[in-house]
């Protein structure tokens, strides 16, 4: 299959990989695009929560040894390999990794590592519950503006069969571009919160992973 690949370099790039050794034709079309902020974070906190493999490079060394919560293994690989010790992830989305955290109930603050605009309700409700929250922006996002000639001309003509999606964010960012010819593809995406991000399009069809991982987002392509 003729694939696009929306997410964020290096992801991006890293899924088309494994696209390829599948026997697919993908394409990165990053929709966003990342750049690490210089944030303090509090020296000693009881845990940090990472919402996302993006704050990863942003998170300084003195803090490996703290415990870290996030949202799924991809994440917690990522964290592991930086020299992070004490990792656990929640194995699905944000609701998941807020029971998680009340379920652990570590007492002290709490500090969420997240994108500008990220991680309020998260923050919310571990507040709710009793938790010391604390949200600190550690990278910000950039949308892409405007769609490359060569993927606007594939859309157009029906080159691709069909799009992967990670996040809503992504999904909202691909379709606030206004692509031609998505009627004709398939939308593989991570979750319904990511599949509701593309809903101002029109699609042959959406097919949502059994659980918000990548395996079982290739899953869907084997």
């Amino acid at each position: 299959m003729r694939l696009l690949v929306t997410r964020p370099e290096p992801g991006a790039s890293a899924t088309a990989q494994r696209l390829a050794a599948m026997g697919h034709e993908p394409l990165a079309l990053p929709c966003l695009a990342i750049t690490h902020l210089q944030t303090r974070l509090p020296s000693h906190p009881a845990a940090l929560v990472v919402t996302s493999g993006q704050a990863v490079p942003a998170l300084p060394a003195d803090l490996h040894g703290v415990p870290v919560f996030c949202v799924g293994d991809a994440t917690a690989a990522k964290l592991r390999i930086a020299g992070f010790t004490r990792v656990e992830s929640a194995r699905g989305d944000a609701d998941a990794l807020a029971n998680l955290i009340i379920t652990r109930n570590i007492p002290g603050l709490h500090v969420l590592t997240v994108g500008e605009r990220h991680g309020q309700k998260l923050a919310a409700d571990l507040r709710a519950a009793g938790i010391s929250a604390l949200r600190r922006r550690v990278y910000r996002v950039s949308k892409l503006q405007a769609l490359p000639e060569v993927v606007l001309s594939g859309l157009a003509e029906g080159t691709f069969d069909g799009a992967l999606f990670y996040s809503a964010e992504t999904a909202r960012a691909f379709a606030a571009l206004n692509p031609p010819g998505t009627a004709g593809m398939q939308a593989y995406v991570l979750s319904q919160n990511v599949a509701m991000g593309l809903q101002d399009l029109s699609w042959a069809a959406i097919h949502v992973a059994i659980a918000p991982t990548e395996a079982d987002l290739m899953a869907m392509l084997a």
